[in-house]
């Protein structure tokens, strides 16, 4: 370890981080001094910024290297997770991000401050920005990453497209220049011929990207890419290319020192994806069927972690130093299979994602289970806001075989306790155990062609219907008989004897459902429509988990929520079931109960999502045709424009450009 830190020569790291949400990734910013002896008392610095999962993961290879670092943060990431760990913490502004993690001002002073002497930029924001990279050579401040003129190459889409085409890599057929106002676009893209993608030059993550089929829809994806390329980078210059419709996404991770040595270590599956953004990544790749491959940049690490054996954050450290690779293409190798699922504060049920916000009221990682790694940058009792990307885990599990990764998986996120806001684990669950997945039959369309009407959770066959049936029955007993006690003794010295059987109605779906419950010590028999099943368990009902038998098979569920009305939310095999267990008499006069009206949703328009109103192009009185644009929310950076359910009249507007709203908030309403 001595050893191998003198080698490093860091000491003291600065991160620059921002929260956990990803439609703006959080990125960071290194920044050390290096010597070849380590000296307790030279000041090394490291700022980070990029994703706090990130830099959480940067800050533990750092530690374990001696290398101290400072944490670079906005006023609302001031109690995140890599500001907590951090040896050093320094705010650099506000929340908006062009006031904080774009403010090269603010993190050169930061660094100036502290005394850093090197940055790791992360994945988003400054990294790929050549101005920032040149800004820390002129103080001698090592940038842990790309030169100058590597970032002028890769980190710039035009660049880095006319560099591979020099090169003879074949590249996507598009416009090599940027596009100057949306008209250009409409005329490049009717060159190029439809569907085309409209994208920034600058960034990634899914940001600032589009796909148009027509005119109408290039010059609105100009207008929103263009705006959302700026926001997230600081740049909104776009190209346009030819939108392949039906592509695998292969990525290939490379490592190259400043001595001209390089290697690859492998493939990276990450077909899945929804709104241009990976969902699923497995390594290695599971078959060689692709018929032709076309140039990308991307990023990523940790399943490439798990099959090669290396700590990438480590390397590039080392390489940033000046050190050579310490290994030969040939010690690169293909150890087992790994597969991760990037779990988001986000609802599924909405164009497979809409942005959640909320603290974590509760959070549990499934890190008892083994192969099972948890990149996060959040804890119990953070918050999710709208300023940034939703991110809150890489969930990475490993096995000797895809099919024990993927087994390790879905009890990974069977394990998986999120509290507070809405996730979307219920998708992932699905994903991986969808039998075109598993066979691998997959591409970038994936989502949209399994689920044409969108996402709608799992959908339970007759065996599974009444497995959670019974689960549910035995829960509200185990829950009555508890209720009856207190320390374990009996509430009342006198009370009748205890009952051994009981008569349960249970409702799921629209659909009620008689049932008997007989018990036995844990166990417990549910006879539902002439068929037994037997639930047997610990029934601790203070833990978040219920990890239960029924019929021999082992299942971890877990209980949402329980009230004494009988309602009951399940999570089970990933999806949230809504139930109500009665007693005979409590359901005989449960359908005396006015029902609730539903509200019609035609004439008024709310915002799916919480964020911010960028536009509102409408006034009371104006007249609108169905699909017309209302207003424009953003959401984690992400721009989405609300439009009319129907040709009708404006009645009135509940919102101006700059407010703030919640998911559901009130925002026009049409007569």
């Amino acid at each position: 370890m001595a050893a191998y830190r003198g080698a490093a020569g860091f000491q003291r790291v600065l991160l620059a981080v921002k929260h956990v949400c990803f439609s703006k990734q959080r990125c960071g910013v290194i920044i050390c001094r290096y010597s070849t002896v380590y000296d307790p008392n030279e000041k090394v610095s490291l700022i980070i910024r990029d994703f706090s999962l990130f830099f959480t993961c940067v800050i533990k290879t750092c530690k374990k290297m001696g290398i101290k670092t400072v944490a670079v943060h906005s006023d609302v990431d001031s109690s995140a997770v890599h500001v907590k760990v951090a040896d050093e913490a320094v705010c650099v502004g506000p929340a908006p991000t062009s006031k904080s993690y774009l403010n090269m001002d603010a993190i050169m002073n930061a660094i100036k401050q502290t005394g850093a002497q090197a940055v790791h930029p992360g994945y988003g924001f400054l990294s790929e920005n050549k101005e920032f990279a040149k800004r820390l050579a002129a103080e001698g401040v090592t940038f842990i990453g790309p030169d100058t003129h590597a970032i002028q190459a890769m980190g710039d889409k035009i660049e880095s497209k006319l560099i591979a085409k020099a090169a003879k890599v074949n590249t996507i057929p598009g416009f090599d220049g940027v596009v100057k106002d949306a008209e250009e676009a409409v005329k490049i893209a009717g060159e190029i011929g439809y569907p085309v993608m409209i994208k920034a030059s600058a960034g990634g993550g899914g940001k600032g990207m589009r796909i148009a089929w027509n005119d109408e829809e290039t010059r609105e994806g100009f207008r929103f890419s263009s705006q959302e390329a700026l926001s997230s980078f600081g740049d909104d210059r776009l190209l346009i290319e030819k939108f392949i419709d039906n592509p695998r996404h292969i990525e290939i991770q490379v490592l190259a020192d400043k001595h001209g040595n390089a290697l690859w270590l492998n493939e990276r599956e990450c077909s899945i994806q929804r709104r241009n953004q990976k969902v699923v990544e497995e390594a290695p790749r599971f078959d060689g069927s692709c018929c032709e491959y076309v140039f990308l940049t991307q990023v990523e690490h940790p399943i490439t972690e798990c099959i090669t054996g290396l700590d990438l954050v480590q390397q590039m450290i080392r390489i940033a130093k000046g050190y050579k690779l310490q290994h030969k293409q040939s010690d690169i190798p293909i150890n087992g299979w790994a597969v991760e699922s990037r779990v988001y504060a986000e609802d599924p049920y909405k164009s497979f994602g809409l942005p959640s916000i909320g603290r974590l009221s509760q959070y549990q990682e499934p890190l008892d289970l083994p192969n099972v790694r948890v990149d996060s940058g959040i804890q119990e009792g953070s918050d999710i806001s709208i300023y940034y990307d939703p991110m809150i885990s890489k969930l990475v599990t490993y096995g000797k075989t895809r099919e024990e990764a993927l087994k390790k998986m879905e009890d990974a996120l069977d394990n998986y306790v999120i509290r507070g806001v809405t996730h979307n684990i219920p998708l992932l669950r699905e994903i991986i155990v969808h039998s075109r997945f598993v066979s691998g039959d997959i591409s970038t369309k994936f989502l949209p062609e399994v689920y044409p009407d969108g996402f709608k959770g799992h959908m339970l066959t007759a065996g599974e219907r009444r497995e959670l049936l019974a689960t549910a029955a035995a829960l509200y007993v185990a829950a009555q008989l508890r209720s009856q006690k207190f320390l374990g003794d009996l509430r009342v010295s006198v009370v009748p004897a205890e009952c051994r059987r009981w008569e349960l109605c249970v409702e799921l779906d629209k659909g009620v459902h008689m049932l008997g419950v007989s018990r036995s010590g844990n166990n417990y028999t549910v006879e539902i429509d002439g068929e037994k099943v037997e639930v047997s368990g610990e029934w601790n009902l203070a833990s978040a988990l219920l990890p239960i038998t029924i019929n021999g098979k082992h299942r971890t569920l877990q209980c949402l929520l329980r009230t004494a009305a009988g309602e009951i939310s399940l999570q089970y095999l990933g999806t949230s079931f809504k139930l109500r267990v009665l007693s005979k008499l409590a359901a005989s006069l449960s359908k005396h109960m006015p029902e609730k009206v539903p509200e019609d949703t035609s004439s008024i328009l709310r915002s799916p999502m919480p964020g911010s109103v960028v536009a509102v192009s409408v006034k009371p009185g104006d007249n609108v045709a169905e699909g017309q644009e209302i207003c424009v929310i953003e959401a984690m950076k992400m721009q989405n424009s609300m439009t009319a359910a129907k040709t009708a009249k404006v009645k009135s507007v509940h919102c101006k450009a700059g407010d703030t709203v919640g998911e559901g908030d009130l925002l026009v309403e049409l007569e």
